[in-house]
């Protein structure tokens, strides 16, 4: 499946954060919007970061609860790793266990487009291999 047809399904809503931002605002909006990650963009409305439940507990490991006073900025990821709507569930599957990461934007022309989560494609594989069971007990029960 291609994620163009997987933010089809599940939409193309992507919850931002601006560098500015408090690393305690972004971890409250994230408890709050039930995600897992932020894309950080800038007043360009440009990728440049993307901030997770890993980053945040990462900076209060290191400074204690005044970490979530600092902006975002001091703790997100920088370099993002980017999907296309071109790609297949698979090839990103194995991007995210190969870079360990657990979400990635969606952008064309540089413009960001949607997000997919790892549990999105995890969703996507399992509903393909029911189908795939599906369909091969049908065909050996119709011999």
């Amino acid at each position: 499946m291609l994620v163009s047809q997987i933010l089809k399904g599940k939409g193309d809503l992507v919850f931002t954060a601006s560098p500015s931002d408090t690393i305690g605002a972004v971890a409250a909006l994230l408890h709050s919007r039930r995600v897992g990650a932020m894309v950080v963009i800038d007043g360009d409305h440009d990728v440049v970061g993307i901030v997770s439940e890993r980053d945040i507990v990462r900076i209060i490991a290191e400074d204690g609860a005044g970490g979530l006073r600092k902006p975002v900025s001091d703790c997100m990821t920088r370099d993002v790793i980017f999907a296309e709507p071109s790609e297949t569930a698979d090839s990103l599957l194995g991007r995210m266990t190969d870079r360990r990461v657990r979400h990635l934007p969606v952008c064309v022309d540089h413009r960001l487009v949607g997000i997919v989560s790892i549990g999105d494609l995890v969703k996507v594989k399992i509903a393909e291999t029911v189908a795939e069971a599906e369909g091969l007990k049908a065909y050996i029960a119709t011999g």
